[in-house]
C-alpha cells in the first residue's frame, strides 16, 4: 500500500481510544507489579496493590470492549504490509491480544485465590486452591513481561514506520479532530 494511501486512513475513535487506554494501563499495571515490593509493608504497599487490582479489573473491561468492538461495529482496515512483514505485524498483534487475554485471566484468578483485599475496605471471597498462588503470580508476571517485550517491539515497528519509512502507518491510530465516530 502506498504512503500517501496509508496517511488517509484511519481507525475510528473508539478503536484509538481503546488501544491506548490498553497501552496506558498495561504500561502502568506493569509498573505497579514491579515496583510494589520496592515499599515496606504496609499501607503504602496495599495501597499499591490494591490500586493494581482495581486497574487490572478495568483493563479486563477494556479489553472486553475492545474485543466487542472489534468483533462488531468496529472499522477494518486494511493490512499495512504485505509478504513477509504483513505475517509478522498479524503474528504481533494476534500475540498481544493472547497474552492480554492471559494476564487478565492469570490475573483475576489470582485476585480470588488469594480473596485480595481493596484497600483494607473489601475483599473478594477466596475461591479455589491456595496453593496455586505462586505459580500464578509466576505466569501472570511472565504473560505481563512477554506483552511488555512485544509491545516495545509494536512500538518500534510504528516508530519505524514514522521516522524512516515516512508512510503514514502510525497516523493510523493517532487522535485526529473531524474523525467520525465508527
Amino acid at each position: 500500500m502506498s504512503a500517501e494511501m496509508n496517511s488517509k486512513l484511519s481507525y475510528d475513535r473508539v478503536t484509538i481510544g481503546l488501544h491506548w487506554a490498553t497501552a496506558a494501563l498495561v504500561a502502568l499495571l506493569w509498573v505497579m507489579g514491579q515496583t510494589a515490593d520496592f515499599f515496606p509493608r504496609g499501607p503504602l504497599r496495599d495501597t499499591d496493590w490494591s490500586l493494581h487490582f482495581v486497574f487490572g479489573f478495568g483493563l479486563a473491561l477494556i479489553l472486553i470492549a475492545r474485543l466487542l468492538w472489534r468483533l462488531g461495529p468496529g472499522g477494518r482496515l486494511p493490512p499495512a504490509e504485505t509478504g513477509f512483514l504483513g505475517l509478522l505485524a498479524s503474528i504481533t498483534h494476534f500475540a498481544l491480544y493472547g497474552l492480554l487475554i492471559a494476564v487478565v485471566a492469570l490475573g483475576i484468578a489470582n485476585a480470588f485465590v488469594r480473596g485480595v483485599s481493596f484497600f483494607g475496605l473489601w475483599s473478594l471471597p477466596r475461591i479455589g486452591d491456595p496453593t496455586l498462588r505462586r505459580s500464578l503470580t509466576e505466569w501472570h508476571e511472565l504473560a505481563a513481561n512477554l506483552i511488555m517485550v512485544i509491545a516495545l517491539v509494536h512500538a518500534g515497528a510504528a516508530l519505524a514506520h514514522h521516522y524512516l519509512w515516512h508512510d503514514g502507518i502510525l497516523q493510523r491510530m493517532l487522535p485526529s479532530k473531524g474523525r467520525p465516530i465508527s
